[in-house]
């Protein structure tokens, strides 16, 4: 059974009070290893990332690390809230892949103007702190959404999260996008009965593509990560999923929180054979888990 180990028993980014648009809560991070540095582009919010808390704003920060666990970060966020019409609250949980030489990060574009006013948008970057947005990538309501970091078959491929399913979409250009298919659904009766979504982007080995996930339980609201491996050349044939999390709510600080009981990823950053999983504790902190590539077996 796959497994994640935690690096941490402590949460290795935590709010920052002095920064107002940090003060309240870090989470769900984007991450990626290049360069030799671990870079984190985490989602930070004011007064805690939730309506129940009132209007948060969103914010999305940078972080750098040489070891993956004790990081630097900018004072300023790199995406502000109210630069774009999509954004008026701001962007959250973002996935990061490199192609080329350029940075994409998808994310979701929150301005709460009516009910459902969320999509997914795509920025692009040289060096991870100057960003260009370029909007919505679908015109509907939508979160949760990762490019692919290469072609497959000579297209671009996209995952996102058409509720409560995990859905695939293939692109010529990045902007108009095509035979979406849904491929991973809630199971009835286990952790992951009400909805999935994808953790980080999908990692390419040789047994295909490695996609973590995450799940929540109908019951009491809890998020888990899973994990499915995806064919090398359709990545909308799911090859195997395993029944068990990898990883689930267990220290003080991913249970007590902004939304107890939450272990969410939205990125991981691949060091050799090291995976390093960070995820969201509690809509709170930020954490790390890792697991080697070469142990996975499906």
């Amino acid at each position: 059974m796959i497994k994640l180990t935690r690096l941490a028993t402590k949460p290795i980014l935590k709010p920052n009070p002095a920064n107002e648009w940090e003060r309240a809560a870090v989470f769900n991070t984007a991450a990626i290893y290049d360069n030799g540095l671990f870079h984190l582009l985490y989602r930070a919010t004011n007064i805690g990332g939730h309506a129940r808390y009132g209007r948060y704003m969103n914010a999305i920060g940078y972080a750098v690390s040489c070891d993956g666990i004790h990081f630097t970060r900018l004072d300023r966020p790199v995406l502000a809230p109210g630069e774009h019409v999509q954004e008026l609250r701001g962007a959250e949980d973002g996935r990061l892949v490199k192609i080329g030489d350029t940075y994409h990060l998808t994310y979701t574009g929150f301005s709460d103007r009516f009910e459902g006013d969320y999509r997914i948008c795509r920025a692009t970057s040289k060096n991870l702190i100057t960003w260009e947005r370029h909007g919505p990538m679908l015109d509907e309501p939508n979160k949760n959404a990762s490019l692919f970091p290469e072609k497959v078959g000579g297209r671009y491929v996209l995952l996102h999260r058409r509720y409560p399913d995990i859905w695939i979409a293939y692109s010529d250009d990045l902007v108009t996008w095509t035979d979406h298919r849904k491929i991973l659904s809630p199971i009835e009766g286990t952790w992951q009965d009400a909805r999935v979504g994808i953790a980080g982007p999908p990692i390419r080995t040789e047994q295909g593509w490695v996609l973590i996930y995450h799940g929540a339980r109908k019951a009491d609201n809890s998020y888990r990560l899973g994990i499915a491996l995806l064919d090398a050349e359709d990545p909308s044939v799911v090859l195997a999923r395993q029944d068990e999390p990898i990883i689930e709510p267990e220290l003080e600080w991913e249970r007590e929180g902004f939304v107890p009981n939450v272990i969410f990823s939205t990125g991981h950053a691949l060091r050799g054979d090291d995976l390093y999983v960070y995820y969201g504790g509690a809509d709170t902190v930020i954490g790390v888990a890792a697991v080697r590539l070469s142990d996975l077996r499906f």
